[in-house]
Formats: C-alpha cells, sequence, structure tokens
C-alpha cells in the first residue's frame, strides 16, 4: 500500500458507522481525499474510543520533534509478515492496537503489471458488504518529547495483495472483518500469535473495488471529491 487514502466522513458518521462506545477527540478533522504521511488521522482504540493520531509511527528512540517526525515517513505501513520483529512497531503491536477508518485508499501501478506504470487507482469498499468505510487494522504509539510534548502516531498494517489488487501493486491494506474488533482492542497482553491469528483472512480483497482515478492526486495539494472519480483507460489496458 502506498502513502495515500481518503476519510470522506466525519466524525460523528464514524461515530455511528462503527457503533462506537467514547470519543477522545477534541477537534474535528477536515474531510481529506488525499490523506498523507504525518496528517492527522482518525483511529479506534480502547474500548471503541474515537482518537486522533499522526500517520505514521514515530520511532521510540526519536530525541527531538524534527527526528521523530522524520522517522514518520518510514513507518506509514507496517508489514504484517515482521511487524512483531521490527523495533519500531513489536511493542505496539503487543499493546496498543487500533482499527483505522478508510473510505478509500490509492495505489501506483508497477512495471511488473498490466497496466501504464504509475497509473493511480482507487481502491474502495463495496456498499453491499462494507457499511462506507473499511476497517483497517493499525497499530499506534505514544511519543513524550524532552520538554513533554505527547505525540500519538499510528502505522497501517499491510498484506502481500491477492487477486485484481495484486495486478496494481504488491501489497494491501489488512482489512479486519467487524466481528474480530473486539480481540484486535483487547488491552490483555497475549503472544504475538493470537494477533498474527486475527489477521489471517481467506479472502484479504472482498468487497474491495477497484477504479482508475486522474494523476491529480499525485499532488499532496490537490483535494476534493473529484480525485476519487472514475477515469478512462485506453486500450489494451482498460479494466473493462
Amino acid at each position: 500500500m502506498c502513502g495515500r487514502y481518503a476519510r470522506t466522513q466525519g466524525a460523528d458518521e464514524i461515530f455511528s458507522s462503527f457503533d462506537l462506545a467514547s470519543n477522545e477527540v477534541d477537534h474535528s478533522l477536515p474531510l481529506n481525499w488525499n490523506i498523507a504521511p504525518t496528517n492527522e488521522i482518525y483511529i479506534i482504540r480502547g474500548e471503541m474510543a474515537l482518537s486522533t493520531a499522526s500517520w505514521g509511527m514515530i520511532a521510540p528512540w526519536s530525541t527531538d520533534p524534527t527526528s521523530a517526525r522524520n522517522s514518520q515517513s518510514h513507518a506509514i505501513n507496517a508489514r504484517s509478515e515482521s511487524i512483531h520483529e521490527k523495533p519500531t512497531f513489536r511493542d505496539a503491536f503487543r499493546r496498543t492496537r487500533c482499527i483505522i477508518p478508510v473510505n478509500g485508499y490509492y495505489e501506483w501501478a508497477t512495471a511488473l503489471g498490466q497496466y501504464p506504470p504509475k497509473q493511480p487507482f482507487y481502491m474502495s469498499p463495496d456498499p453491499k458488504i462494507w457499511d462506507t468505510a473499511f476497517s483497517v487494522a493499525g497499530i499506534w504509539s505514544r511519543w513524550i518529547s524532552p520538554t513533554g510534548q505527547q505525540i500519538d502516531s499510528a502505522s497501517i498494517i499491510t498484506r502481500e495483495a491477492v487477486g485484481d489488487l495484486a495486478t496494481i501493486h504488491s501489497r494491501m491494506p489488512m482489512i479486519l472483518p467487524r466481528e474480530r474488533w473486539k480481540n484486535w482492542l483487547d488491552h490483555e497482553q497475549r503472544g504475538p500469535s493470537f494477533f498474527q491469528n486475527l489477521m489471517n483472512n481467506d479472502q484479504p480483497d472482498h468487497g474491495v473495488l477497484i477504479h482508475p482515478v486522474s494523476s491529480r492526486v499525485n499532488l499532496v495539494a490537490n483535494n476534493g471529491a473529484d480525485l476519487i472519480t472514475p477515469i478512462a483507460l485506453g486500450e489494451p489496458t482498460t479494466l473493462f
């Protein structure tokens, strides 16, 4: 999974669609069709509570705000295969997991696929299967600066892509079925294998729709609903 996704729901809509129990948010985030690393995002943690964090896990050994922010660009995604081993992620995987509401995410075709390299695609929930957002598995942590500043940060967990998704890019986000949310957020200290098993899914691409979009999404400054509007690809690379 690359480094952009869309959140087209406000806090109230997320609270309702995820049937949340509490709200830790002290300010609303604007809708964003082009979320980029270090942007503030919504996460669901603890006892189904809505909160916010900065996208990209801050390395625990960061010594100042500058190094902390720089470390985030290398840790927006955590690979499911190695998350329990990597120093940046392993403690959060054991102790502070979260769910990240994602209304859709972008991926850019690689040269190894059947589409023009760097052509952006938008992956979104099939409304017949999902509510309005993917419930993406994530982890979060709290970094405290030398001056006492507290910053919560989060990473999206990814896995190997399958099916049609694999024809565009090799990775995809780890999407959690609703019935696994409670165990995923469980505070109890359990071995990594318990949570690795929760991420196993026989149909990880179930209910994921794909369509090509404009290259306007490439520029972080561009935003708005037009970024997710489908475009037509010419032969022989059309999806349809």
